[in-house]
């Protein structure tokens, strides 16, 4: 059974975990992929040997959660198929090309001087995640992948879980004579600790926030460091008047009732108002059938008794349950522009057989990922071949969309000269 110290934090411990990791960082840029692919199969091969160890942690993270949704104690509940998977991923992330020493440009300058742009680490990574275990091998193991140091803060719940998964990619990178220290997470569930992480500047590059609005919130008011951030996913599908009925059924449902919990579970439902009867009603159909509940406009409300008034607030709530929201618009302007206004920028798809109509809805979409044609659930690192993901950046500069290892990058230039001086 693993053991974990709980006691209050003090803010000289979280400063010395920085420095471990500084170190390891610095250690890591030493390293060569296939001593970092190596040391992630070790690191599998832990969480297999260390399954009875996480799920009993697991179970006592289970019983002491009170007050969960269904679709919140889904994505906190590890069984052996999901650990298994867990370890394959950890083995898909080894399997990746390495992301460093890639020449990203070279050129050479008039007076003779070689310059090349080549991808380095980032240097040392703070993720603060909540409730998902699984996250953490994800994010340890992008991050060893990429070259950085991680220190990793999960969720309350999942404390226990997280530290037995911290534990076993602690002892497989050992094994593998890595610096053990390039994965960390924080020993204690005070909240204070995140405080203390956000104001370490000296030793973090960069923080990494995946949670709920409050916390992205926090942490991108208190940083002292960039701050890479994952928001909600208020995810929204279009059926277009050209939409076909099959697709849409099977995507629809597909997107809301798969796994509501998920980030790339549908939450908004925006349908032309030419195709109501003839795809919105089967659609109605299926998802009540499901067991989910309706929440929709005037025009959905007419079609179907069975669908609740939606409030103005429905329009930009992920629900991460079996609710799903119905707006009725004229044409794909119009579609474009309830889901720019009331969307979180993360994944959006639009479903027709009408090329145009795609790519104007493509090009007026402000989201991460938009797809055509397909289900939303696939935002998702593994599902985009990154091996996994730490999550899903909404923002515009340096990564957007997936955040897998070689977008935990930056780059450096090498200039080579023949002994050149400047006039």
């Amino acid at each position: 059974m693993t053991q974990v110290a709980e006691a209050a934090i003090e803010t000289t411990e979280i400063a010395e975990l920085g420095r471990r990791a500084r170190a390891a960082s610095l250690a890591l840029t030493r390293t060569t992929a296939e001593q970092r692919r190596d040391g992630l199969l070790a690191a599998a091969a832990a969480i297999r040997a260390a399954a009875p160890e996480i799920l009993d942690a697991n179970a006592r993270d289970c019983a002491a959660a009170t007050g969960l949704t269904d679709a919140s104690r889904d994505r906190l509940v590890l069984d052996a198929k999901r650990v298994a998977a867990m370890a394959d991923g950890v083995e898909a992330v080894a399997r990746l090309p390495d992301p460093l020493g890639v020449e990203l440009a070279r050129w050479t300058r008039p007076n003779g001087l070689d310059i090349a742009r080549i991808s380095v680490p980032l240097g040392v990574i703070g993720i603060i995640y909540e409730s998902r275990p699984n996250v953490t091998a994800d994010a340890g193991s992008l991050c060893l992948k990429s070259g950085n140091a991680v220190i990793l803060r999960g969720g309350s719940e999942s404390f226990l879980s997280s530290a037995a998964i911290v534990a076993a990619l602690r002892a497989g990178i050992a094994r593998a004579g890595l610096p053990v220290d390039a994965i960390q997470s924080v020993p204690t569930r005070d909240r204070r600790a995140v405080g203390q992480m956000l104001k370490l500047s000296e030793y973090i590059d960069v923080i990494v926030p995946r949670g709920g609005r409050s916390l992205i919130a926090r942490v991108m008011d208190e940083a002292r460091m960039p701050v890479m951030a994952h928001l909600d996913g208020n995810c929204h599908i279009y059926i277009h008047a050209a939409a076909d009925l099959a697709k849409t059924r099977s995507i629809v449902l597909n997107a809301k009732l798969r796994r509501t919990g998920v980030c790339g579970a549908v939450e908004g439902l925006v349908v032309d108002r030419s195709v109501l009867h003839s795809h919105l009603k089967p659609v109605l159909d299926d998802l009540i059938a499901g067991g989910c509940e309706i929440r929709g406009d005037a025009a959905t409300r007419a079609l179907d008794t069975r669908v609740l008034q939606a409030t103005e607030e429905d329009w930009s709530t992920e629900y991460l349950d079996a609710i799903i929201s119905v707006k009725v618009v004229d044409g794909v302007e119009d579609a474009i522009a309830h889901i720019n206004t009331y969307g979180s920028h993360h994944t959006d798809a639009i479903l027709t057989e009408d090329e145009a109509a795609a790519s104007l809805f493509t090009a007026g979409v402000d989201s991460a990922i938009v797809l055509v044609n397909a289900s939303t659930q696939f935002a998702d690192g593994g599902e985009f071949g990154f091996g996994g993901e730490i999550g899903i950046s909404t923002g515009k500069l340096h990564a957007r969309g997936p955040v897998g290892a070689a977008q935990l990058t930056s780059y450096k230039y090498i200039v080579r000269g023949t002994g050149q001086v400047r006039p």
